[in-house]
């Protein structure tokens, strides 16, 4: 798989100030500025305008978006009111149609401008969770299983009807006994020649489609996963099982009422997303049109004769799959957009939060104390790196659904597997960290951490279990690198990456021991160590699986590796995101901005190899070097203090989309936490103020 290329050397050169050279620090919006040290007099040295600007190319689309919710506050879930979840329902499908009625339609942007379909969705990310899911469900899976899988035919059917919510529908692949193993889904569409109609029927109680959203209360059709059975063309007995295929079934009428055969009820109340009616559908010989498969990969005709230019089972399963792809890339943009909400609460309430301090002196805003920016503002710099590195996923998602190059197709494949798994998995723990940094006021529900938290959390499984994506990333990389060494003896595979591995790491003891700041935040340094413990990894468990898989099998050497598997995969993605990063610092044309830019990049490949045991029994790092870099990375979290309000106030959240008394911005969102966040607070509480 291809990875994000290095800044060249000129770009380097480009970059501006020296990386030792330290950021401008401010003083804490609620320290006036007589009381802060000398050292915090100096304003942040760059424009949060300017920096949102160089993060967001449409804007305009978010601020048009995000003014829609202030002409309609009741869209507004408040979470202090307790929606019942038909309440919640209600009110995400009354939001999903003024967005209809403003002009946007997300399935037309999905078909014909990816980029800004993706962004719609993280622009909801912080209205509603739920909101954000329901129309992915309608669009990316229910539109986008109908634009990708089927016909022309089928597009033409169904698309006006699907773009304005006048047919919502469902995506119905997950079933109570089988989620991430479609494989093995149970759910069977046999052919009828006489009557040329599949029979679509739930075999056992273990088949029932489960969770499936827009099921409970909207949806009228789904696509619908199950076995593609036709009658033996030889004349034998038994039916033949072309394995799981994709079909349009009806679910209800226009009235609302299911259809013969077709049973439906209510999954009920769920941890979070509770704006979402996930149903379960069982299905009793339910008929359907033999057009109704959904047919660009394999065509069944009234005979029962099945054809697909695609050779082989393997092949048309995973061909149909990689189509689904926009899905995972979807989830990282909301999961991003979450990480982006929550951050800004918890740097603004840190900054306005005061306690303890010197004998006789003020209290110090909590984000003084060295602690607390440990905490947050290595969560910074990696909202920042994730937020570059999905726009990396974005526009290779958009370059293959326009070139369908094959080698392309997989590595998207791999890529959105890799990033929407460690993306959720970080998103999750940072909520749990923001809530934790403000204290008991961050556990209050109209703060909305806990409830971002409740939602977020099923990200980490639907569009599939990040356990199972990781394992696909390292999957293909162990792929490519068999491809490589096809054929080769092991000492030649061992001479290889032996040569890669010393490329990444000079024989020298001058580097391994080198203290030096300016050698520490190199690049050059910092990209080779990471490209490092991945080659690493990458060949030590091939020699497992190899040593491994004579004497207990493949299925069973693997799970005795899964561990080393998962390590691989999040050190692959982690290397990505950083060059990633080091290309957007690059890129960045205002001297102020690249240089904060530069020293969040800095932090976040440090962050990594200080939490990495392996650099230091490698050896690759001499003790010396590795105390050396978790003092740099203090001081980095320490200069990026001053800078802390100025890079969230470039997410340019509005306060009216935060919602989080303790995290507004005034201004609309705009210059760091308000002096009156308490007095916000005080009134949210029911306080006369």
């Amino acid at each position: 798989m291809a990875a994000a290329t290095l800044p060249s050397a000129q770009e380097w050169r480009s970059i501006g100030p020296e990386p030792q050279q330290q950021l401008a620090l401010a003083p804490c919006a609620a320290t006036p500025p007589n009381r802060a040290r000398s050292a915090t007099k100096m304003l942040p040295r760059f424009d949060p305008g300017v920096m949102e600007t160089y993060l967001d190319d449409m804007r305009e689309m978010k601020i048009r978006v995000h003014e829609l919710f202030r002409q309609h506050p009741d869209l507004l879930p408040n979470v202090e009111e307790g929606l019942s979840k038909e309440e919640h329902r209600s009110l995400v499908r009354r939001s999903l149609k003024v967005i209809l009625q403003a002009g946007y339609s997300p399935l037309d942007l999905l078909a014909r401008d990816p980029r800004k379909y993706f962004y719609l969705g993280e622009c909801l990310s912080m209205v509603d969770l739920s909101l954000m899911v329901k129309s992915g469900v309608q669009y990316s899976l229910w539109g986008g299983s109908v634009l990708n899988l089927g016909s022309e035919a089928h597009r033409r059917r169904y698309f006006d009807d699907i773009a304005q919510f006048r047919l919502p529908g469902c995506f119905a692949m997950t079933e109570l006994k089988h989620g991430s193993n479609v494989a093995a889904l149970q759910t069977e569409a046999v052919l009828d020649t006489l009557t040329d109609e599949w029979v679509v029927h739930t075999p056992d109680e273990g088949a029932i489609k489960w969770w499936i959203g827009n099921a409970a209360e909207d949806g009228r059709a789904a696509t619908v996963f199950a076995r593609l059975k036709v009658p033996d063309p030889n004349g034998g007995p038994k039916l033949v099982d072309h394995g799981v295929h994709a079909f349009v079934v009806p679910l209800r009428d226009e009235s609302g009422n299911t259809l013969p055969g077709v049973e439906i009820r209510d999954c009920g109340y769920k941890v979070g997303l509770n704006g979402i009616d996930n149903g379960a559908i069982r299905f009793t010989h339910v008929r359907v049109p033999r057009i109704n498969l959904l047919d660009r990969f394999a065509s069944v005709d009234k005979s029962g004769r099945y054809s697909s230019p695609l050779t082989s089972q393997a092949r048309r399963f995973a061909a149909t799959l990689g189509e689904l792809t926009g899905g995972r890339v979807g989830l990282t943009g909301g999961s991003v957009g979450v990480l982006k909400g929550a951050v800004t609460i918890a740097v603004r309430y840190a900054a306005l939060r005061q306690q303890f301090g010197p004998p006789d002196s003020p209290e110090v805003a909590v984000l003084d104390y060295q602690s607390t920016q440990l905490r947050l503002m290595p969560l910074v710099a990696t909202a920042y790196a994730l937020h570059f590195a999905k726009g990396l996923l974005i526009e290779k998602y958009v370059d293959m659904k326009r070139t369908r190059e094959p080698k392309l197709v997989e590595e998207v494949h791999a890529l959105s597997a890799g990033l929407k798994a460690y993306t959720t998995s970080y998103t999750q723990a940072a909520l749990s960290t923001c809530r934790e940094a403000c204290g008991g006021h961050g556990y209050a529900a109209v703060n909305r951490l806990g409830a971002l938290r409740s939602d977020h959390d099923i990200f980490q499984t639907f569009e599939g279990d990040n356990t199972v994506l990781l394992q696909q990333v390292s999957a293909m990389l162990l792929k490519e690198y068999r491809q490589q060494f096809s054929g080769a003896p092991l000492t030649a595979t061992y001479h290889y990456l032996r040569a890669s591995l010393l490329g990444a790491l000079p024989n020298n003891p001058l580097v391994t021991h080198d203290t030096e700041p300016r050698h520490l935040r190199d690049p050059a340094f910092l990209s080779k160590a990471l490209e490092y413990r991945t080659a690493r990894m990458l060949f030590t468990l091939s020699l497992r699986l190899r040593k491994h898989g004579p004497r207990l099998g493949a299925f069973h050497a693997w799970n005795k590796c899964l561990n080393h598997v998962l390590d691989l995969a999040n050190s692959y993605v982690e290397s990505v995101v950083y060059k990633t990063f080091l290309r957007a610092v690059a890129g960045c044309v205002d001297p102020e901005c690249r240089r904060s830019l530069k020293a969040m990049s800095d932090l976040f490949a440090l962050r990594l190899i200080e939490g990495d045991m392996m650099f230091r029994n490698d050896e690759y790092i001499a003790p010396a070097k590795s105390k050396a870099i978790s003092r740099l990375v203090v001081q980095l979290c320490s200069e990026l203090r001053g800078v802390a309000l100025n890079l969230v106030d470039a997410f340019a959240i509005p306060d009216h989309i935060l919602r989080a008394p303790i995290g507004l911005g005034g201004n609309g969102g705009v210059g760091g936490p308000q002096p009156d966040a308490y007095r916000e607070y005080l009134v949210a509480a029911g306080f006369d103020v």
